[in-house]
């Protein structure tokens, strides 16, 4: 297993990828020229996990200058519980650190169980004091 910077070559396997877990792919924000945008904006951040030619992992990964965050975190499942989002984020955490960002989020669905269970494990904590909110500056495509 291999851990790799994310590429816009990658994003036809990686869409794949969201496509088939909760990640839950947006037309507009997930878009292959979006997705461009965001590497370019966040170089080397963003992983995939490679098993042999075939990516089995990937972590959309950025930052403000101020705050990381995780976006669309999916492991192929004929691929988890083997350490491969364990790996991946730790790859993703030390760039972050590298550009000296302090603290990294995520959002994660309540119904996602497993998912939810990799992150409490993993020492991400569950926030209460807080409301996520979020408004469309486009008519939403999805």
């Amino acid at each position: 297993m291999k851990i790799r910077a994310m590429t816009i070559e990658d994003y036809d396997a990686v869409l794949a990828l969201w496509n088939a877990s909760l990640a839950s792919p947006r037309d507009v924000t997930d878009s292959r020229e979006a997705i461009a945008k965001f590497l370019q904006r966040n170089p080397d951040i963003s992983v995939v996990a490679i098993d042999g030619v075939k990516v089995v992992g990937s972590i959309l990964c950025g930052h403000d200058g101020r705050r990381g965050f995780l976006y669309h975190v999916a492991v192929d499942e004929s691929v988890r519980r083997q350490g491969v989002a364990q790996a991946m984020l730790a790859a993703c955490l030390k760039k972050l650190r590298d550009e000296d960002i302090h603290k990294c989020a995520l959002s994660a669905f309540k119904n996602n169980d497993k998912g939810n269970a990799l992150w409490t494990r993993l020492g991400f904590s569950i926030r209460d004091d807080i409301y996520y909110r979020d408004i469309w500056l486009t008519e939403e495509k999805s």
